[in-house]
């Protein structure tokens, strides 16, 4: 895989729950509303060439296998949940989540994928929050005093996230890449979180100001 900084690599494996990065994906994927023309082009992931078939039943062929995801060719790593984490199908990808924080390389994981970063140790030294406290003590780990009630939180590069806030899990992942300006992502968190009607408006305005105000290259 070629080095490039505006890829996003997403995690697919059988009964990945398709909903959770759906959001994320599509966005960083068009570079809608983005003010600066730009993209980050979304690579799957799996651990073996095979296609595999979500939650959904959309059948996937991968990009690429665990083996060829480097840190120093991504801008972030996208783990979503399933239930196949449970069960230690998915262990490679915490070690992966691994190498690419100790790279300086963003990690975000979702629903079960957090859990499954929790028995891993990865959450030890981490602010964090998941589907539950009690289920992420279950694991074993020892970052409990770090959980947080939140739908979603970032630390030290690694965002986390409960399964039911697939927007504040995208919302986070555009933050820690600065995808948008807060004039743009105020207005855009506002329409898929309240489904206001008057947030598309605001959204188009926003984007509009935004990049007529840009300063233009030299």
């Amino acid at each position: 895989m070629q080095a490039d900084p505006d890829t996003a690599l997403l995690a697919v494996f059988d009964g990945l729950a398709d909903w959770e990065p759906a959001l994320v994906a599509a966005h960083l994927n068009t570079g809608d509303w983005r003010t600066d023309g730009m993209r980050h082009r979304i690579v799957t992931v799996a651990l073996t060439p095979q296609p595999v078939v979500t939650m959904g039943g959309l059948r996937v062929v991968p990009d690429i296998t665990i083996d060829e995801a480097r840190p120093d060719a991504a801008a972030i790593l996208i783990l979503p949940g399933g239930s196949s984490w449970a069960g230690g199908a998915n262990d490679a990808f915490v070690g992966l989540a691994r190498t690419f924080l100790d790279a300086g390389t963003p990690v975000a994981a979702i629903c079960a994928a957090v859990e499954a970063l929790a028995r891993g140790g990865l959450l030890d030294e981490r602010r964090h929050t998941g589907n539950d406290r009690g289920m992420l003590a279950a694991t074993g780990y020892s970052g409990g005093a770090r959980y947080v009630e939140a739908p979603a939180v970032t630390d030290a590069g690694l965002v986390t996230a409960t399964g039911i806030a697939p927007v504040d899990f995208a919302r986070a992942i555009y933050e820690l890449l600065d995808v948008y300006p807060a004039a743009v992502l105020e207005p855009l968190d506002r329409l898929y979180r309240n489904a206001d009607p008057s947030a598309y408006l605001d959204l188009f305005q926003a984007a509009t100001t935004t990049a007529l105000a840009a300063p233009t290259p030299s």
